[in-house]
């Protein structure tokens, strides 16, 4: 009997195939965080403002931008990605909670939460074979 399943797990478990999807994943969820790290190291004064008006010190802005955009350039490169997957789903997850908790922001919520999951599933299976990580445990 045919199973779509199975053929897709045929393609995806070739070697070649299987490198270029792990980095591609990668790369794509590291995308948002660059982007919104950077945003916040240009929007400084503005970022922490809105922080601030949702109840978290300004003073925090900092580590937020060295949790997004480093932790973002850990996912792209693949170095520690476990940790920064780890690290990248906790506080999406928290700022689900503090900035997007309301009906009227719910896509961004659930979009948050989505990304938990992508990070879990890079935290347990790691960079893959084209990262730094690779590399270093080899």
């Amino acid at each position: 009997m045919f199973n779509p399943n199975v053929v897709v797990k045929n393609i995806v478990n070739q070697p070649a195939v299987n490198d270029f999807v792990a980095l591609a994943g990668r790369l794509l969820v590291a995308y948002i965080f660059i982007v919104a790290g950077w945003g916040k190291v240009t929007a400084y004064t503005a970022t922490a403002g809105y922080m601030e008006s949702m109840g978290v010190p300004g003073a925090l802005l900092p580590l937020t931008i060295f949790v997004e955009l480093g932790g973002g350039l850990a996912l792209l490169f693949g170095l520690q990605a476990r940790l920064a997957a780890f690290g990248l789903a906790i506080f999406s997850l928290i700022t689900a909670f503090i900035f997007h908790d309301g009906a009227e922001d719910s896509i961004n919520f659930m979009k948050n939460l989505a990304m938990v999951g992508g990070l879990l599933f890079l935290m347990l299976h790691g960079a893959g074979r084209i990262s730094v990580d690779h590399h270093l445990e080899k």
